[in-house]
C-alpha cells in the first residue's frame, strides 16, 4: 500500500494511493498514520480489505498539500558514509561500523514544502535518501533477516545539510543536520510488502533541473536489514521510528571548487524507485 497524509499542515488526514492513482480517504477507518497504526496488523488488515473492496471514499486532490506520510514520530536515526561512492568521493575511508547521528522529529515537512537555508549558512547540501519505517519494537536483533522483519515501510527522504555546520564548527555533526525543515519526507509511505529488495533501488536528484545524483542503494555499505539490526544492539526501536539511510555520490561536498552549494531560489527534485518524488523551492529562513 501507498500510505500518506494531506492537507494543511498540521491538520494532515490520513488517505492511501490506489493502484488507479486516485487518492483515497482513510479517516473513517484510522485516526492517522502513525506507529500506532503500523504495529496493529489487524488496521493494516482493514485498510487493504477496504481497498481490495472499493469502500474507501475518493478525495480531490486537486490543490491539496501532501503533508509528511508519518506522524508523531518518535525518532530519526541516521547513519553516515553508507555508499562507497560518496565515501570515495568525500575522501573518507569506508567506515568499519555504521555511523550513526540523529534529526529531530521537528525537520520532518512535506515533500514538497520549502525548504529553508539557515542565517549564516554558505553551505548548505542536497542528501537524496532510502526512509526506513520501523513497524515492530526492535532490541537486540541478532541477524539482518531479523531487522528487515521489523520494517514497516519505506519512504523518499532529503537529508538536507549544513556542511560548514556539520564540519567545521567542532562537535557532532547534529548542528548541520538540525536546522529548520531539514528534512523531507515522503510523499508516501510504501509498505514493505511492495518493496521486496530494498538493495535494488534508483535514488537520483536534480538541481534547479541538472541530475546532481544517480545511484542504487546496491551501493550500500551496511545494507537495510544490517542497519536496523546495528541500530537495535544500541537502542530500543520503537513502531514509527525512522532511519535515513545514507546518500549515495552527487552531494555538493563532493564536487570540485567553487562547490555548488543551494541559495535561495534554487529548486531540488528528488525521487526513489517505486517510493515517489519530492519537488522543494529553497527560500532564505
Amino acid at each position: 500500500m501507498k500510505l500518506l497524509r494531506v492537507g494543511t499542515a498540521g491538520r494532515e488526514r490520513p488517505a492511501l494511493l490506489d493502484p488507479d492513482g486516485t487518492l483515497r480517504d482513510l479517516s473513517g477507518l484510522v485516526a492517522d498514520i502513525d506507529g500506532t497504526l503500523l504495529a496493529d496488523e489487524d488496521a493494516l488488515g482493514r485498510i487493504r480489505s477496504a481497498a481490495a473492496a472499493g469502500d474507501l471514499p475518493a478525495l480531490d486532490a486537486t490543490g491539496l498539500r501532501t503533508g509528511p506520510p508519518l506522524a508523531r514520530i518518535g525518532k530519526i536515526v541516521c547513519i553516515g558514509l553508507n555508499y562507497h561512492d560518496h565515501a570515495r568521493e568525500t575522501g573518507a575511508e569506508p567506515p568499519a561500523e555504521p555511523v550513526i547521528f540523529f534529526k529531530a522529529p521537528d525537520t520532518v515537512v512535506g515533500p514538497d514544502d520549502t525548504v529553508l537555508i539557515p542565517r549564516g549558512s554558505v553551505k548548505t547540501d542536497w542528501e537524496v535518501e532510502l526512509a526506513v519505517v520501523i513497524g515492530r519494537t526492535a532490541r537486540y536483533l541478532e541477524s539482518a533477516e531479523e531487522g528487515l522483519a521489523h520494517v514497516a515501510g519505506y519512504a523518499v527522504a532529503h537529508d538536507v545539510s549544513e556542511r560548514e555546520f556539520q564540519t567545521e564548527r567542532g562537535g557532532t555533526w547534529d548542528k548541520g543536520k538540525n536546522c529548520e525543515t531539514f528534512n523531507p519526507l515522503g510523499p508516501w509511505l510504501v509498505t514493505a510488502d511492495e518493496v521486496p529488495d530494498p538493495q535494488n533501488l534508483s535514488l537520483r536528484l536534480w538541481v534547479n533541473g541538472e541530475l546532481k545524483q544517480d545511484g542504487t542503494t546496491a551501493e550500500q555499505i551496511f545494507p537495510v536489514g544490517e542497519v536496523v539490526r546495528y541500530v537495535s544492539r544500541f537502542m530500543t526501536l520503537y513502531p514509527g521510528d525512522v532511519l535515513n539511510t545514507g546518500t549515495p555520490a552527487g552531494v555538493a561536498m563532493g564536487h570540485p571548487e567553487p562547490k555548488p552549494y543551494l541559495r535561495a531560489g534554487d529548486v531540488v527534485e528528488l525521487e526513489v524507485t517505486g517510493l515517489g518524488r519530492q519537488r522543494q523551492v529553497l527560500a532564505q529562513a
